[in-house]
């Protein structure tokens, strides 16, 4: 896990925000990472992270068996193109079936993918490039989008308040 978000880290404008106890987050919530573009430093309002990283399962979100002990998911938002190209289908018609526990792979995420979201459980030698450019790219969709809200600013805040 701390490699993949020191690779977020990296990235401009990147904000990984991890609840703890007593930050007024879910526990459900504690021990996972949420990423976001906020070059201001402060978590969005209004806005969903671009990436998480999770380490149980969640209500309704357990197939890829996160409860056991030394797994984790990472999940990316990607656009059509970078989904079909990685799974081979459309995010609104997934058909195939897919084992969901399998570890190091590219897969839909289990839950939203249908809404464009691809996981890896437990990433590793055959994926970390691979996670490494989604997360990339999903960064900078989230810059692009923030920045089209903005008026083209370039500096991360809404005029419209929505924070």
């Amino acid at each position: 896990m701390d490699q993949i978000l020191a690779t977020v880290r990296a990235l401009p404008g990147a904000l990984v925000f991890e609840p703890r106890e007593g930050d007024g987050t879910p526990e459900q919530a504690w021990g996972d990472a949420f990423c976001y573009y906020a070059p201001d430093g402060q978590v969005p309002g209004h806005v969903q992270p671009y990436a998480t990283v999770v380490t149980k399962d969640y209500p309704g979100d357990t197939a890829s068996a996160l409860d056991a002990p030394g797994r984790l998911r990472v999940n990316v938002r990607v656009d059509r193109a970078t989904f079909r190209a990685c799974t081979g289908e459309e995010p609104r018609a997934l058909a195939l079936p897919r084992d969901h526990t399998a570890v190091d792979v590219v897969l839909p995420h289990p839950v939203y993918g249908e809404l464009g979201w691809l996981c890896v459980v437990n990433p590793a030698a055959r994926t970390t490039d691979t996670l490494t450019e989604l997360l990339r790219a999903a960064h900078e969709a989230a810059r692009a989008r923030v920045l089209r809200r903005a008026g083209g600013r370039g500096d991360g805040r809404n005029e419209g308040g929505d924070r």
